[in-house]
């Protein structure tokens, strides 16, 4: 059998250019009949390019098609740094295997402002702002931490700024590296109540040494955020319910929830909050309530949450598959339950919360017939009576829980 023909080549390029780039990165360039990149990229390499190249069109996917047309070619794709690193170079293995196309990264962006900084890059967590909403940094705001953060262009620095003082977080360190690894780097620092960095350079880095004022919004890392952090009407799934739902549900890495009947989005979002990789689909037939946890979402960091409005059953059409499903209204509704449950993926968890005698004798009898766990929560606190304090009962919810077979 035929050895595979590696027509393929990906090359991380830095802002030396041809400076940093090995011989067996040079020749690769030189062979090609075809160079896809960036227009800054193909400008680095064009001493040794000898064919024909190809910018980047927005968005770079709809060049894919030219470039798996040339697969009887030598093609090469220059990109920033590492190539598989927030890069373009998983992208193209999602069509191209990888016994095709052979890969010399260079050093990444991270690691350039680490080596500094003087920072362990395992220290720190690696976020890209780059074609992404700003606030997905939010769960990463934690007092002490060490961030580092791809930038979108050079609106980023400030905007950031502005974002973490609106969080409790103005006497945070930011460094802003520009232009790492060529001619035009420049390093400057700052804090993000003083930014005063004008002009910064649309390719850069900025890094972040957190430090939080008193009352600073520090997301926790375990379920059960404030009830006061979610906008909602009281439609909304309690802080200690939450927490215990939550565990109910337990979320694994990479995992799709469906919140069904999401009111505030609580469920989903804090789904979301338990792992960046995390997916939920928020399920609501109330658009008031549908426009209220998108801004919750984005509020508390989570902005990619998918949102349908409409009623289930129904607006459960379509929708990709879940490894769990959260009911937190109307699991009265005929056929819900049932449908959810025939969606959701083997070895998937639904969970359901009443309160209604209706929903509890429901959820009765599906654990009768299918098993699982049933159990009530009650939550009371402590209130005023007279000049002294008593424990006062909430409703008591009904939580079944059980695993897909």
């Amino acid at each position: 059998m035929n050895a595979v023909r590696r027509w393929l080549s990906i090359v991380g390029l830095g802002e030396d250019g041809l400076d940093g780039l090995s011989p067996a990165a040079r020749t690769l360039i030189a062979q090609a009949s075809l160079v896809v990149g960036g227009k800054r990229h193909l400008s680095l390499v064009a001493g040794a390019v000898n064919a024909e190249t190809l910018a980047w069109p927005h968005p770079p996917q709809a060049a894919f098609p030219a470039i798996l047309a040339r697969r009887d070619e030598s093609v090469c794709v220059v990109a920033t740094g590492d190539p598989f690193f927030y890069g373009v170079g998983s992208l193209l293995a999602q069509l191209v295997p990888p016994e095709e196309f052979v890969c010399i990264p260079g050093i990444s962006s991270f690691s350039l402002a680490a080596s500094r900084l003087g920072w362990a890059v395992q220290d720190c967590a690696l976020v890209t702002l780059h074609g992404r909403t700003l606030e997905r940094i939010l769960p990463y705001l934690q007092p002490r931490a060490r961030i580092l953060a791809l930038s979108w262009d050079q609106t980023t620095p400030p905007l950031l700024a502005k974002l973490l003082v609106h969080h409790g977080f103005p006497d945070t360190r930011i460094t802003v590296c520009e232009a790492m690894g060529g001619p035009r780097e420049r390093i400057r620092h700052t804090t993000a109540g003083t930014f005063d960095l004008d002009g910064s350079d649309p390719l850069n880095l900025v890094a972040l040494e957190l430090t939080a004022s008193d009352g600073a919004r520090v997301i926790p890392l375990a379920p059960g955020l404030p009830d006061a952090w979610f906008e909602h009407d009281g439609q909304l799934t309690k802080q200690d319910i939450r927490a215990l739902t939550l565990a109910a549900l337990a979320p694994r890495q990479g995992e799709l929830l469906w919140d069904i009947g999401a009111g505030s989005g609580s469920v989903g979002i804090e789904w979301m909050l338990s792992h960046p990789s995390n997916r939920a689909v928020a399920i609501e037939r109330d658009a008031v309530r549908a426009g209220r946890i998108a801004r919750n979402a984005a509020s508390l960091g989570v902005p990619d949450l998918s949102i349908v409005q409409g009623s289930a059953p129904a607006a459960l059409v379509d929708l990709p598959p879940p490894d769990a499903v959260f009911i937190g209204g109307g699991a009265t509704a005929s056929g819900l339950i049932d449908a959810a449950r025939a969606a959701l993926r083997t070895g998937g968890r639904m969970v359901v919360n009443g309160v209604t005698i209706e929903t509890q004798a429901v959820l009765i009898e599906r654990f009768r017939t299918l098993g699982g766990s049933l159990k009530t929560i009650q939550i009371a606190h402590a209130d005023a009576v007279g000049g002294f304090y008593g424990m006062r009962p909430a409703m008591a919810v009904t939580q079944w829980s059980a695993t897909k077979p």
